[in-house]
C-alpha cells in the first residue's frame, strides 16, 4: 500500500501537481507509516516561519523584481560593455558579468534568461559571435550569481542548515568570482578565435554609462561592506536594499511608477515569495520526520561499509548532487536534501559552510543539465530552439564548471579562505 501511494505521489509530481501539495502528502505519509505524530510537521512550519532571517527573502525578493521591471538590466549592459568591450570576447564577458549581477538580486536564473536573454542574444550575433556559443553562454550564464550575496539561495541554505549566512557569503565569493574568470578565459579565446568586433574603448562613454547606472553600482558595494563590515544584519540588508531601490528606481530613474506599478510588482512578489515559503514549510516538516526516524543515520551506516575516505565521500556526493540538480529546482533540493546530508558530511570531516559551496556549485551546474534542467527549458521558450540543441551549446561550459566544481570541492581553502 505505502508502495503504491508512493508511485502515486511520484506520478502526480511528474504531470505538474503543486510541488508543496505533494510534499505535504509524503509528509502526512511518512509520519504515518512511521507512527509519529503529524503535529511534528505544524511545529517545524511553525519554527521556520518565526526564523528572524526569513524576513529577509521576500525584501531581496521584492528588490530583484522591482530591478528587473525597472531598466536595471539596459543600465547594467552599457557599463558592462563600455568597460569591456574593447576586449577579445568582451561582449562576452559583458554577458557573464551582467547575468552574475543579475541573478545575485533576482534569485532565479529563469529571470535573467528571460530579461537578458532577448536584450543580449541579438546583439552577441550581430557583432560575430555563433549561434552556439551565443545560446550556450546565455543558458549557463542564467545561473552565475547564486553565490553572491544577497543570493536567496544561500539565504535558505543557511536557515535550514542553521550555519552563520555571513559565513556563507564570505564562503561564495571567491568561488563565485573563479568561476567567473574561467568563463571569461574561455570566451576570451573564443572571442579571438573566431574575429569579433572589438570596441574602442572611450573613456567618455565609459564615464557616461557609469554615470547612468551609478546608484545600481553602489547597491552590491553596499550590501558587502555592509554585512561583511559587520555594520548591518542579514535582515537590516534587506530591509535598506528593499527601500534602496524603492527609491532609485521610483524618484532617481523614474523607471516604475508608485501609481501604476508599484501595487503589481507586489503582487508578483507575494506571489514568488508565497510559492517558495509553502514549499519551505511543508519540506521541513518531512525532512524532519525522517530526521525522527533516523533516515541520515541509516544513509550513514549504508554509506560507511563502502566509503573510507572523505574523498571518496566527496566524489560520490558530487555524483548524487549533480543529478539532483538535474531532477530539483534549487531550493526544494536544499530543503529536502541538506538535512540528510548534514549528518553525512560532519562524519566525514567537512565544514558544513564548505558542503554548502559544494552543494550549490552542484545545483548550478544541475541548472542546465538534463532532464529537466530548468535553464534549458527557459532557454528553449526564450530563444526558440530545441533542448537538444541548447544542452550541445553549453556543452563546452558544463565542462568548465565540472573542472572548477572539483577545485571547489578539493580545494577547501577556496571556500573557507576567510577563517584563521
Amino acid at each position: 500500500m505505502m508502495i503504491a501511494v508512493t508511485i502515486l505521489l511520484i506520478v502526480i509530481a511528474l504531470i505538474g501537481a503543486p510541488l508543496f501539495t505533494v510534499i505535504a502528502a509524503g509528509a502526512i505519509l511518512a509520519s504515518h507509516s512511521a507512527d509519529i505524530s503529524p503535529d511534528i510537521i505544524i511545529i517545524e512550519m511553525h519554527r521556520l516561519a518565526a526564523s528572524p532571517n526569513m524576513i529577509a527573502i521576500p525584501l531581496f525578493t521584492f528588490a530583484g523584481v522591482l530591478m528587473s521591471s525597472g531598466g536595471a538590466p539596459q543600465r547594467l549592459v552599457n557599463f558592462y560593455r563600455a568597460a569591456f568591450g574593447w576586449m577579445p570576447g568582451g561582449l562576452a564577458i559583458v554577458t557573464i558579468g551582467a547575468c552574475a549581477f543579475f541573478t545575485t538580486f533576482s534569485g532565479a536564473s529563469g529571470v535573467t534568461i528571460l530579461a537578458l536573454g532577448g536584450l543580449l542574444y541579438p546583439i552577441l550575433r550581430g557583432e560575430g559571435y555563433k549561434e552556439k556559443f551565443s545560446l550556450g553562454l546565455l543558458t549557463t550564464s542564467g545561473s552565475l550569481g547564486l553565490l553572491f550575496p544577497p543570493s536567496l539561495a544561500i539565504l535558505i541554505y543557511g536557515i535550514v542548515a542553521g550555519v552563520s549566512i555571513e559565513h556563507m557569503f564570505f564562503a561564495g565569493m571567491v568561488p563565485g568570482l573563479l568561476l567567473m574568470f574561467m568563463l571569461s578565459a574561455y570566451s576570451m579565446y573564443h572571442g579571438n578565435k573566431s574575429h569579433v568586433v572589438k570596441h574602442k574603448f572611450e573613456l567618455s562613454i565609459l564615464l557616461t554609462t557609469i554615470k547612468g547606472c551609478l546608484w545600481d553600482i553602489f547597491l552590491p558595494i553596499g550590501i558587502i561592506i555592509g554585512i561583511f563590515g559587520g555594520f548591518v544584519s542579514i535582515m537590516e540588508a534587506a530591509a535598506v536594499t528593499a527601500a534602496y531601490v524603492i527609491i532609485v528606481e521610483v524618484y532617481v530613474y523614474k523607471e516604475i511608477s508608485l501609481r501604476t506599478q508599484f501595487f503589481s510588482l507586489l503582487v508578483e512578489t507575494c506571489v514568488l515569495f508565497g510559492t517558495l515559503l509553502a514549499i519551505l514549510l511543508v519540506a521541513l516538516g518531512l525532512t524532519n520526520l525522517m530526521i525522527d526516524a533516523q533516515l541520515p543515520m541509516k544513509l550513514l551506516a549504508a554509506i560507511e561499509n563502502h566509503i573510507s575516505s572523505p574523498l571518496e565521500f566527496l566524489l560520490l556526493l558530487n555524483l548524487f548532487l549533480l543529478l539532483v540538480g538535474a531532477m530539483m529546482d534549487i531550493f526544494s533540493a536544499i530543503i529536502v536534501v541538506v538535512p540528510l546530508i548534514l549528518p553525512l558530511a560532519s562524519r566525514y570531516g567537512i565544514d558544513p559552510v564548505h558542503l554548502g559551496i559544494i552543494f550549490l556549485a552542484n545545483l548550478e551546474i544541475g541548472y542546465s543539465t538534463p532532464p529537466v534542467g530548468i535553464n534549458l527549458f527557459i532557454a528553449s521558450q526564450r530563444f526558440g530552439k530545441p533542448i537538444i540543441t541548447l544542452f550541445k551549446s553549453t556543452l563546452p561550459y558544463l565542462l568548465i564548471m565540472l573542472v572548477w566544481l572539483l577545485m571547489v570541492t578539493y580545494i577547501p581553502e577556496l571556500s573557507l579562505w576567510w577563517k584563521d
